[in-house]
């Protein structure tokens, strides 16, 4: 069947998380902007200042040019960034000729002191997730208190125990909900003691052009950004691992959330929700469409998760190959993140009714 031509400009994607109507189910706008090219240049430019001005404490640079970098009104040309990205594997390079345009001849001697890419691009990813982490928590929070109303209001209520996909015995509805909440308590504490560490190392990691102020430095670096200071981690990537593995594990709590209801769903006498999905063949039907999506996230990230952990294969002092692959992966793996906390909370505030009396 041919259908309309178009009315309006083809939106080319091939990410679910940002597809023009699969976002409406997958996406999660709060989160995205985060990875937005705006939050990126805005997060590498605090960089570069944060760096000017702990160079500018210690005397490695003069004061002046530290408040010029700080302060330089700075526009970028994403075309050229684009091109040069394609050229160079890395965006930095096309940045900092465009940020020493901006900053002036004489600043620009200061910019970039002692840094190289790596540095740039994976401090701006460890300040921007530490801004989500912390929205994590506050909306594993607010799924924890959804369950406390459902507990309060059908915590006595009946369920039938399954064990191995078959009748067990009876359990309370405060039984099931315990294991539900009981994960999200532990995620949302381990979230807010998680550790963003600046990234510092120079060319080799080493922090050579800096001498015997390198590490009081990197201090004052990661005190500015309100990073953690820790060594180079450049071929070490325990960081990207822990944040990856531990929001698989979020996921996969709330997959397993999404799970039970959508069998509750299933039988249909112990649960009752509302804002289930229609069927286009089928007018009776409310399909469980947010518990099943909270399934396929947690698969999603439990299978991305092994990438990372490939990842983790930094040959030598760095690599282009395991670096990208990062890329590929821990952006999506946010965003399934984010999607799953999202319907999860929804899907809490749905339930009309669990268990029977």
């Amino acid at each position: 069947m041919r259908g309309p031509p178009p009315q309006t400009e083809t939106i080319m994607t091939i990410s679910p998380f940002d597809h023009p109507f699969l976002s409406g189910l997958l996406g999660d706008d709060e989160i995205a902007s985060y990875f937005s090219i705006e939050a990126d240049i805005r997060a590498m430019a605090s960089f570069e200042a944060a760096l000017a001005r702990a160079e500018a404490a210690h005397g490695l640079i003069p004061a002046d040019a530290a408040r010029r970098i700080a302060d330089a009104a700075f526009s970028p040309d994403v075309s050229s960034l684009r091109s040069a990205t394609a050229r160079d594997g890395v965006v930095v390079p096309d940045l900092i000729k465009q940020l020493r345009t901006a900053v002036g001849e004489e600043a620009a001697k200061s910019l970039h002191l002692g840094a190289t890419s790596q540095d740039v691009i994976d401090t701006s990813l460890m300040i921007r997730l530490k801004a989500v982490a912390f929205l994590f928590a506050g909306r594993l929070s607010a799924i924890a208190a959804g369950l406390d109303v459902l507990d309060r209001q059908f915590g006595r209520n009946h369920l039938m125990g399954h064990t191995r996909m078959q009748a067990a015995i009876p359990i309370t509805v405060s039984d099931r909900l315990n294991t539900w909440r009981a994960p999200l308590t532990t995620y949302r504490d381990r979230l807010t003691e998680l550790s963003f560490p600046v990234q510092f190392g120079g060319a080799a990691g080493t922090l050579d052009k800096l001498g015997p102020q390198a590490a009081a430095i990197r201090a004052s670096l990661a005190q500015e950004l309100g990073l953690t200071d820790a060594p180079q981690w450049q071929s070490g990537r325990l960081p990207i691992a822990d944040i990856a593995g531990l929001f698989a594990s979020i996921s996969g709590s709330l997959g397993k959330m999404g799970q039970d209801i959508a069998l509750l769903a299933q039988a249909g006498d112990e649960i009752e929700i509302s804002g289930g999905g229609t069927s286009s063949a089928m007018a009776h039907k409310q399909n469980p469409v947010s518990a099943e999506v909270l399934v396929s996230l947690a698969r999603f990230n439990a299978t991305a998760l092994s990438g990372i952990h490939q990842s983790v294969i930094h040959e030598q002092e760095r690599s282009g190959a395991a670096w990208t692959l990062e890329w590929l992966l821990l952006p999506q793996m946010t965003m399934a993140t984010a999607a799953s906390l999202r319907l999860a909370g929804e899907l809490a505030g749905n339930i009309k009714r669990l268990g029977t009396a």
